[in-house]
């Protein structure tokens, strides 16, 4: 939460904040206790310390002030953690703009990928097993698209992976989701084309499910004979099991779940906007933390998607949470085929000269992105962080150093963080 003290005249100009708590109150009020009580991770430590000192004076700042109307605030550095709620708006904001350039006048598909909670207990014992077990999720969706490609069109498809692993109220559910362009580049040296694929159907979605499903068994498999995963007691007979013996214990059929195609590249990153950059719960869900339990609202999508409230103890609210921190410098956003980072100008190029189009953003690709927050604001928001907001004046400002103890190498700070909006 923002610490910040305004004139008077200035309190009475705006409107009265709202009480409700946020994710950063739950921290500071029950994560030494559950810390005492858990072992927690290097990742979990890290998010668990940067949300709980995020936008306070720890992180250190800048003093505003404008020597014409007496107005004064204080904005401290945000902690720019990913699994941090209020850090995410100019990472997103930046991170669909740059995706503008990545898209093609063809159907774009949503599909999403699910893996049995049978392996839950596996992928929470340690962060060993969550990273290993993580990375072949990725590495058994991706091969499963790209022989479907393969095989259906004979090139080349392109597609993004997002992962998220929790449901409306915080437990496990491990799935990504899946945004893929309707068509393949053969890239044949005499006959270079573009294969159109169908408006309304992509890939049959039970072949995904059992293809994904045996290429995935194949990879725990292999980690399971190198000693790889870590077992927890409960699974312990997974030592010796084989590739026969995992068929059963994780029966088919796995879920694989095909949306129809967006309407165009608009309702595309519309849908980017929302699912890119997000955490597993959002301060707008927080109602309060009291009598140590903590309420949220929740969706419930087998009830005709009504809003409904949760109240778990405080303790098993960050149980929930700290399970959906990710292993230090894992991407949990993948980019495959024609849209892999290598080469991958020159192929969309390529594409489109064959469907006869110019890209969307008409901006090179040289030219400078809204490189600072204070950028951003003025160019999205059209916000001017240099005036006062009471009489328009010039802000002057004063560094706040962060507080001792606290490492400064942490805050990964740009220009004009404090003026993170999310």
């Amino acid at each position: 939460m923002i610490a910040v003290q305004t004139t008077m005249a200035c309190r009475e100009s705006r409107a009265t904040s709202s009480n409700r708590c946020e994710l950063a109150d739950i921290v500071r009020r029950y994560a030494d206790g559950y810390q005492r009580a858990h072992k927690l991770s290097t990742a979990q430590y890290k998010a668990l310390r940067a949300i709980r000192n995020c936008r306070t004076a720890a992180l250190g700042g800048h003093r505003e002030y404008c020597e014409r109307c007496g107005y004064e605030t204080y904005r401290y550095h945000s902690c720019r953690n990913r699994h941090c709620p209020k850090c995410q708006s100019q990472q997103r904001e930046a991170w669909v703009e740059a995706r503008i350039d990545d898209l093609l006048p063809v159907p774009y598909f949503h599909q999403v990928f699910t893996i049995p909670h049978q392996l839950n207990p596996l992928i929470l014992t340690g962060e060993r097993n969550r990273r290993a077990l993580l990375k072949l999720l990725f590495d058994a969706t991706a091969e499963t698209l790209m022989s479907f490609g393969r095989h259906t069109f004979g090139g080349k498809v392109g597609f993004m992976l997002l992962l998220h692993t929790w449901d409306q109220q915080l437990r496990l559910h491990v799935h990504l989701h899946c945004l893929i362009a309707s068509g393949a580049l053969v890239t044949a040296a005499d006959n270079p084309r573009w294969i159109a694929g169908g408006r309304k159907f992509l890939f049959p979605v039970h072949g995904l499910s059992k293809m994904f499903r045996a290429v995935f068994l194949r990879g725990l498999s292999a980690l399971l004979s190198h000693d790889d995963l870590d077992l927890p007691p409960a699974l312990a007979w997974l030592d010796e099991a084989d590739y026969r013996r995992l068929s059963h214990w994780l029966p088919a059929p796995w879920v694989v779940y095909s949306k129809p195609p967006f309407a165009g590249p608009k309702k595309l990153l519309g849908y980017l906007s929302r699912y890119t950059h997000r955490v597993a719960i959002s301060n707008d869900r927080l109602l309060s933390c009291d009598d140590d339990h903590v309420r949220f609202t929740w969706r419930d999508r087998r009830d005709g998607e009504r809003v409904k409230e949760a109240r778990i103890p405080a303790q098993e609210f960050l149980t929930r949470f700290v399970h959906h921190v990710l292993p230090d410098r894992f991407q949990r956003i993948r980019h495959y085929g024609l849209i892999a980072n290598r080469g991958k100008n020159e192929r969309l190029d390529q594409c489109r000269r064959l469907l006869g189009v110019t890209r969307f953003s008409q901006t090179p690709r040289s030219s400078p992105k809204s490189s600072t927050l204070a950028d951003w604001l003025i160019d999205v928001l059209g916000v001017h962080p240099d005036r006062c907001p009471c009489c328009g004046g010039m802000l002057h400002r004063a560094v706040i150093d962060p507080q001792p103890g606290f490492p400064v190498s942490a805050i990964s700070v740009t220009p004009h963080t404090y003026w993170d909006t999310s």
